[in-house]
């Protein structure tokens, strides 16, 4: 099941346009062989030649994301102090 994209349009040298997209995916858990098994979190980048994709498990999928909100809350954090040091 598609979770969620984001796309990017951009132009190459010959003012081309192309396009970009991240899309996450996720596979619910199940039962196999009588035992439960993980779900699965699917990273998918797919571009105008190619379409490459990460599957994660949900532990692997929660270190990531842990990782990109400590990563976005810095950048936005130095923004902010940019910002302030802007208006003084």
């Amino acid at each position: 099941m598609i979770e969620d994209e984001i796309i990017h349009w951009w132009k190459d040298e010959k003012g081309e346009n192309h396009r970009n997209c991240l899309r996450v995916e996720s596979e619910p858990p199940q039962l196999n062989n009588g035992f439960p098994r993980d779900g699965v979190v699917s990273v998918r980048l797919i571009n105008t030649v190619s379409n490459q994709c990460i599957k994660l498990s949900p532990d692997e999928a929660l270190r990531i994301s842990t990782q990109l909100l400590q990563v976005a809350k810095e950048l936005l954090n130095e923004k902010r102090v940019l910002w302030h040091q802007h208006e003084e």
